[in-house]
């Protein structure tokens, strides 16, 4: 699937110069800024079915992180407050000036919190998608030893992963979608285009980059956290599988937290983008 079979219209894709690489970003609508950063092992795509009604009222910025999609793939930078300079090197591109909402699912949730973190003159709502919190829950949720989370470890592991995987993409990929969503989310065209986006070891690495710096993450969100609190309104968007930790996490670190359940699995925006496109006008408004 080529970024033209999914782009909404009156969207259109360009390529940023920023922090050293190179991003694919999609922007339409117009309006105050909303930027949606997605999760993996998802694309910009992951957004198509809620930036025609977010385009309505709001100038709408969505990247491909870097390590994905039509993004470059450099060695290093994945660190999340470096993909926060990736992001505000595009809307300085784009002529765009803040401070500006931000929403992210998933990977894409722990930039914009970091985002939020390092910078927190830059965003006005930040807005939390079925995510753990590095720093602020991740490390435990993942620890095997008291039952957490396998894959968040095999992921880290450098080569590894992406020699396992190579050859087996699509098979992986409609297993962990269809295991974490509502049948019938994603068509098979669909689970077909985001296997392609992560086929041959070299997009496997691009992607599983992100999990390599997760402890470290941990440790900068701590740092930057241990003296001050989150400023700007924070929405902890949950799915009826995961539960409200992550909301309770930041109720210690930001001023303002409110909590939302959507009816649907880990892919919140996808399963239900009528429930999400509401929740977040909501809060935004």
């Amino acid at each position: 699937m080529s970024t033209a079979d999914w782009l909404p219209d009156d969207f259109s894709v360009q390529q940023v110069d920023t922090n050293n690489t190179r991003l694919s970003v999609a922007v339409g609508g117009s309006g105050p800024t909303l930027v949606l950063l997605h999760g993996w092992p998802q694309t910009s795509h992951a957004w198509a079915r809620v930036m025609p009604d977010f385009a309505r009222n709001h100038t709408v910025i969505v990247p491909d992180l870097r390590g994905t999609g039509d993004s470059d793939r450099p060695e290093g930078g994945y660190a999340k407050t470096n993909q926060a300079d990736d992001i505000r090197g595009i809307l300085t591109a784009l002529n765009l000036t803040g401070p500006v909402a931000v929403a992210g699912h998933d990977i894409g949730a722990m930039v914009a919190f970091a985002w939020a973190t390092a910078h927190p003159e830059d965003v006005s709502h930040l807005i939390l998608v079925d995510s753990l919190l590095p720093g602020f829950g991740l490390e435990e949720a993942m620890n095997v030893a008291e039952g957490g989370m396998w894959h968040f470890g095999f992921f880290m592991t450098p080569h590894i992963p992406e020699m396992l995987f190579d050859g087996h993409e699509l098979e992986f990929f409609t297993a962990t979608f269809t295991a974490m969503s509502n049948p019938g989310t994603f068509s098979d065209h669909e689970l077909a285009a985001y296997a392609r986006a992560y086929t041959g070891r070299e997009r496997l690495r691009g992607g599983f980059e992100h999990y390599r710096t997760l402890l470290d993450d941990g440790r900068e969100n701590r740092a930057l956290l241990a003296q001050r609190k989150l400023p700007m309104p924070v929405l902890a968007v949950a799915s009826t599988r995961s539960g409200t930790a992550t909301a309770q996490a930041l109720a210690l670190i930001a001023d303002n937290v409110q909590s939302a359940v959507a009816p649907t699995g880990h892919f919140v925006a996808e399963e239900d983008p009528g429930w999400f496109t509401k929740a977040a006008t909501a809060f935004l408004e």
